[in-house]
């Protein structure tokens, strides 16, 4: 899952090599955070946060099969 995300946001991005994806695990959670250059903060969030919110449509897809539920935050 952490590929797909770094995937998806080296594509959106002018500064691909600033693109950071830190995995953590909880108890019922996989928490993707996900961390650009802040020249880039705005194409990975979108207008009204739309792409933002289509990443995370595409993990919930992906991780269908899986037991704990995977999380996109995107830090600053």
């Amino acid at each position: 899952m952490k590929q797909l995300v770094e995937t998806i946001a080296k594509e959106l991005v002018d500064f691909p090599d600033k693109v950071e994806i830190t995995e953590r695990e909880e108890e019922r959670a996989i928490i993707l955070e996900l961390q650009v250059a802040p020249e880039d903060m705005g194409k990975v969030i979108g207008k009204q946060g739309r792409v933002a919110k289509a990443i995370r449509s595409i993990i919930k897809s992906a991780s269908q099969a899986s037991v704990k539920k995977y999380v996109l935050e995107i830090m600053e």
